[in-house]
């Protein structure tokens, strides 16, 4: 029989009150996404009028952690991503925490069930959300059922109150173009990434504020925008590489991008980083298998999980954050795909590019 567990107005009450169906009612209390937004709105006012109780949340005692908890991932085919659960199994296994992994799948082509209808359907403890914004219906749900959550790598700007642990992305935007400028470079390119994502805008913005403290204009013809993927890194390059006057250096804001700008540069039968010189960012296993090894901004990814989990816990114990926002500092790790430029770039040795 719907209802609550402390006699107050049942399921079929507020589905009157609201207008809606029984089925819808039940919906919008265990969280699930497929209910209109004016909908899910109309019910969630007549549930607070009447006093609905909504599920109690057992909580671990303050001396253990309780579990499972729900790591929700926006794809799981990168090495980025196997990366990043590498470092949150780790951190689980040494709180004794049980985890459950499940990709967020987005899209106008999608119609399976949200992450949120699988973190209702298993009564979770915790939940960590690795580059997934959660929608302010979603973040009142997890807060009415005292769910417990943490962002890591947030997509955009988090509102105040939602714990978040990220990198000093800016920071490490500043040392890669601050690297190619001490080698020597002047016409430096970027590989940014959608403008939608935070990580990959504070990149850019920090090429730019290295770019003016060494007194250079910032060339619009110089910064190419990508998606993060290697193709994408391959095709933006490409463009770059076929200016009248090509960059000699190309700082991509992510090691995928960057193996991208490789091949675009092998393809024009230019050699790195004689002709080219490369920087990513990440520190992906990638970067040090390529030939030759990729420079790159570490993004300390295992720590960033760490340090997620940790944060996760406490919350999970009903301890407060100290700061809504952790960000993790970058660093530079020199490898062989940068030197000081030639005297002249080359010409391509082979005909035009395929792809």
């Amino acid at each position: 029989m719907p209802g609550t567990a402390h006699g107050g107005p049942t399921l079929a009450v507020i589905a009157r009150e609201a207008g809606v169906s029984v089925p819808t009612v039940s919906k919008v209390v265990n969280g699930r996404e497929d209910v209109a937004p004016h909908t899910r709105r109309r019910v969630s006012e007549v549930l607070e009028r009447r006093g609905y109780m909504r599920r109690p949340v057992v909580r671990a005692p303050r001396d253990r952690v309780g579990g499972p908890i729900d790591v929700v991932i926006h794809g799981l085919g990168a090495s980025w991503a196997t990366t990043i659960l590498s470092g949150v199994e780790d951190a689980a296994y040494r709180v004794g925490l049980d985890i459950v992994v499940s990709a967020a799948r987005t899209g106008t082509g999608h119609t399976g069930r949200g992450w949120l209808d699988r973190v209702a359907d298993r009564g979770t403890a915790g939940v960590l959300l690795v580059l997934v914004e959660p929608t302010p219906s979603q973040r009142e749900w997890l807060r009415h059922h005292r769910i417990p959550y943490v962002v890591l790598d947030p997509v955009s700007v988090p509102p105040p109150g939602v714990p978040s642990v990220g990198a000093t992305n800016w920071a490490g935007g500043v040392s890669a173009t601050e690297h190619l400028l001490r080698a020597g470079h002047r016409r430096i390119a970027v590989v940014s990434g959608p403008e939608d994502r935070l990580c990959g805008q504070a990149r850019l913005a920090g090429y730019r504020s290295a770019m003016a403290a060494a007194g250079l204009p910032v060339l619009p013809e110089l910064i190419a925008v990508g998606d993060f993927t290697l193709e994408s890194g391959r095709r933006r390059a490409g463009d770059l590489l076929d200016l009248p006057e090509p960059p000699t250096a190309v700082f991509a804001c992510t090691d995928q991008m960057a193996l991208g700008v490789c091949d675009a540069a092998r393809e024009r039968g230019l050699t790195v980083p004689e002709d080219l010189s490369v920087v990513g960012f990440d520190d992906l296993p990638e970067a040090r298998w390529a030939r030759p090894a990729l420079t790159t901004v570490r993004q300390p990814l295992n720590e960033m999980a760490s340090a997620a989990i940790g944060l996760l816990v406490r919350l999970m114990r009903g301890e407060t954050a100290e700061a809504d926002r952790i960000e993790l500092s970058t660093c530079l790790v020199k490898r062989a795909s940068t030197s000081a430029p030639s005297l002249g770039f080359p010409a391509p040795r082979r005909g035009t590019p395929t792809g």
